[in-house]
């Protein structure tokens, strides 16, 4: 069992250095269908084994490539740290079902959003404005960013899990990163233990399982290294559709197991 929560965490460190997820889409639902985790328990171990810097290779490589704007990852980290303590709070306080259901909703939403399908049967008018690598083209406030931070952490908090799903594609929408500039610094701001928060309040409840954090969080350092290797190399237009039907595949997952 313990190998298999190993190889659980390299995968999800993989996921995690190609899309700038925090793993956590991956190590939940698995914990809860393959190790026959509950929803809060998983969402506790999940949240704890991301409390170390476990994707700093990928953060560094990422940075050499000059996707990363160190500055506003570290105001959405931020907003994390304080958004994560509500969306743990609000976790353990609702019913599982319920809870299930908001999650899979939430992802159905955002796949749609990202993928754009009406844009698919309009002719195009407008020129495509051009995204900026890192946000150094055009100056956003710092408030922006901790706002970001803030609802990724809520989001985080409920789910163990989804601050990268909110916090990339936000920044593509509003900000205009490109994708991969958007991963980076995604990535980058989950490594300062954002969602150390949440896992008090959880710990506090009796849901965490410490070993199976632990081998997680090992696999997790592994795994983002090669998973950052790859998201360099894709073409940008590539990795776009792959980060797309990635999220899409996720949100029919989670709406055929728990609606």
């Amino acid at each position: 069992m313990e190998l298999g929560i190993l190889i659980m965490g390299i995968v999800a460190g993989i996921m995690s250095g190609l899309f700038g997820i925090g793993g956590g889409i991956i190590m939940v639902p698995s914990l809860i269908a393959i190790f026959g985790m509950d929803m809060l328990n998983a969402n506790a171990t999940s949240l704890a084994a991301m409390l170390l810097p476990v994707g700093i290779l990928g953060v560094i490589a990422f940075y050499k490539a000059g996707y990363i704007n160190v500055r506003n990852a570290l105001w959405i980290s931020l907003g994390l740290l304080s958004g994560s303590f509500f969306g743990a709070e609000l976790a353990v306080s609702v019913d599982v079902k319920v809870l299930s259901k908001m999650y899979a909703a939430f992802l159905l939403y955002i796949a749609i959003g990202y993928l754009d399908i009406p844009k698919l049967f309009r002719k195009k008018k407008f020129q495509q404005v051009e995204p900026v690598i890192s946000g150094e083209k055009i100056k956003y406030s710092f408030w922006l960013f901790i706002a970001v931070g803030l609802f990724a952490g809520v989001i985080a908090g409920l789910f163990g899990k989804g601050g990268g799903l909110v916090i990339v594609p936000v920044l593509i929408k509003f900000f205009k990163y490109d994708a991969k500039a958007a991963s980076a610094t995604s990535l980058a701001a989950l490594q300062l233990p954002v969602g150390l928060p949440s896992v008090i309040v959880y710990a506090q409840a009796g849901y965490l399982n410490w070993l199976f954090a632990g081998l997680m969080a090992l696999g997790i350092v592994f795994g983002v290294f090669f998973g950052t290797k790859l998201a360099i190399k894709l073409p940008a237009a590539m990795f776009k559709k792959v980060y797309a039907f990635f999220l899409l595949g996720v949100s029919v997952y989670m709406v055929y197991k728990y609606i």
